[in-house]
C-alpha cells in the first residue's frame, strides 16, 4: 500500500519541478501559458532551443529586466537542466487566439509563412521552422499556439535589434526585411491556426536552412548545437560543457 501512487511521496523540495515554480508564475501552470497575454508558452518547446534563450537573457542578447533577473547568477549547465524540465513536458494547447481577422490579412501571412517573398528575398517561416510550424530539434522553436501580441513584440524586437542571437543572426537578417504590416500579417496568421494532432518538434528539415544561423549550430538541417551562447567555463566545466558527474544549482 505504500507503494501505490495514492500514497506516493511528494515531489521532493530540491526537484527541478519545484524550483522551477518562478518560471509558472509568469508563463502559466506548468509553463503552459495562456490564450491570451504577453508571455509565450514554454512547455513541449525544443530544449535546445530553450537552453539558448535562457543563456540570451543571462548574457543579454535578450532584454527582459525579470528574466534577466532570474537566470543571471545561474550556470550553462542549471540552465540546461531547467530547458530539458519544460522541453519533456506534454500538455494540450488552447484553442487559436485570433478569430474574425480579414481574410486579405490572413492570406498574406498565410503566403510569407508558407512561401515566404522572393522577390524581397524573404524565406518563407516553414523553411526554418518547419513544415508544421511546430519548430525542429534540437534548437528551432514552433511559431503556433503563442499569442498575437508576443509574435508582434518578438518580431518587432528582431526587427529593432532589441532581440538577438548568436552569429550570424538570421532571424535579425530577415526581420530587418520585414515591414510592419507584413509583421501584423505573420501574426495573425500564426495565431490564428489550429496545432496539428502531432505537436512535437520535427526531428529535422528535409533541406538546408536558407540562410548561416548561428543559434543552430553548423548543421543545415538544424541538428547541431542549440547553445547560441557564451559559454562561461568555470572549475565544474571543460570547454563551457559540464565535466562529468557534475550538476550545478545556483
Amino acid at each position: 500500500m505504500l507503494l501505490s501512487p495514492l500514497h506516493a511521496a511528494p515531489p521532493s523540495a530540491d526537484s527541478i519541478a519545484v524550483r522551477v515554480q518562478a518560471c509558472t508564475a509568469c508563463h502559466g501552470e506548468q509553463g503552459r501559458a495562456t490564450n491570451h497575454g504577453y508571455f509565450p508558452r514554454i512547455v513541449g518547446k525544443p530544449a535546445g532551443y530553450l537552453h539558448a534563450q535562457l543563456l540570451n537573457f543571462r548574457d543579454g542578447r535578450r532584454n527582459n529586466a525579470l528574466m534577466s533577473g532570474l537566470v543571471q547568477h545561474l550556470s550553462d549547465d542549471y540552465l540546461r537542466e531547467i530547458a530539458e524540465h519544460f522541453a519533456a513536458v506534454d500538455l494540450p494547447y488552447p484553442p487559436p487566439q485570433t478569430v474574425g481577422a480579414p481574410s486579405a490579412l490572413l492570406a498574406r501571412g498565410e503566403q510569407l509563412v508558407r512561401q515566404g517573398d522572393p522577390a524581397r528575398d524573404l524565406p518563407a517561416c516553414a523553411a526554418c521552422h518547419g513544415a508544421a510550424l511546430v519548430g525542429v530539434s534540437p534548437a528551432i522553436a514552433g511559431l503556433l499556439g503563442l499569442p498575437r501580441d508576443y509574435l508582434n513584440a518578438q518580431l518587432g524586437q528582431w526587427r529593432t535589434g532589441q532581440r538577438r542571437a548568436a552569429e550570424p543572426d538570421c532571424m535579425a537578417r530577415i526581420a530587418a526585411r520585414l515591414s510592419a504590416e507584413d509583421i501584423g500579417a505573420v501574426s495573425a496568421w500564426l495565431s490564428s491556426r489550429r496545432l496539428p494532432a502531432d505537436t512535437r518538434p520535427a526531428e529535422a528539415l528535409p533541406q538546408a536552412l536558407p540562410e548561416p544561423c548561428g543559434s543552430v549550430g553548423a548543421q543545415p538541417q538544424g541538428v547541431g548545437p542549440a547553445d547560441g551562447s557564451d559559454r562561461r567555463a568555470g572549475p565544474d566545466k571543460i570547454d563551457g560543457q559540464a565535466a562529468p558527474g557534475k550538476k550545478v544549482r545556483p
